[in-house]
């Protein structure tokens, strides 16, 4: 189980960014900057431990000796090579404010990388317009009773199977998700717990409002 007090490490992009978002690192939490997501922070008044990327929507490579240049022409978006670096320091749960918004394939990136940290083991938390998304891969996560908003839960990567919801409008008990029949949008928060296990499988999930998960195994 994901310990509750385990650093974090937050990666600012220069997508769309909601102030009421969750946006503050702890003390001992990493903060790296993905390309423009140097201007992000300087806003924010927060301190980059790492910048990364190729720089070409920032328009300038800053300088540095915790600057990280990356090539235009990559496997990676920015935001994922920052996951690798945070890995690489020992992190394991990591926060994405302003990696979503604007370009859809971009924020369609951001999904997929929530996936690939799930499939490791690892936590991913995006907040964006509003949603905490995170995924779940062979596991559980619960959020505290919130009496309104909108939850979802899709498959990504293939079918979902032994897929259990509790505490929402619509309930689920054993199911199957696929990746191709969205049978898990416009759930909703009813003022209860809500707990999620999958069996095999992984699930995207979008919970309105901000609310933090707490993972289970």
């Amino acid at each position: 189980m994901m310990k509750a007090t385990e650093k974090t490490c937050w990666i600012y992009g220069g997508g769309e960014f909601d102030p009421a978002c969750p946006h503050t690192p702890a003390t001992g939490d990493l903060v790296i900057a993905a390309d423009s997501g140097l201007a992000l922070i300087s806003r924010l008044g927060l301190k980059a431990d790492l910048v990364v990327g190729d720089f070409d929507s920032l328009g300038r490579t800053p300088a540095g000796e915790n600057v990280v240049t990356l090539p235009v022409e990559k496997d990676v978006t920015d935001a994922a090579a920052a996951v690798a670096l945070g890995r690489k320091r020992g992190y394991r749960r990591f926060s994405f404010v302003g990696c979503s918004g604007g370009r859809p394939d971009h924020t369609f990136a951001a999904y997929q990388t929530l996936a690939d940290l799930a499939s490791r083991g690892e936590i991913g938390l995006l907040f964006e317009n509003g949603f905490t998304v995170t995924a779940i891969r062979d596991g559980s996560l619960a959020f505290p009773p919130r009496e309104s908003g909108t939850f979802a839960a899709f498959a990504v990567g293939g079918d979902a199977r032994g897929v259990t919801i509790s505490g929402v409008y619509y309930p689920l008990s054993g199911a199957t998700l696929t990746p191709t029949f969205p049978l898990g949008v416009s759930n909703s928060f009813v003022g209860k717990p809500v707990a999620v296990t999958v069996g095999d499988g992984t699930l995207l999930v979008f919970a309105e409002g901000y609310p933090i998960p707490a993972f289970g195994e």
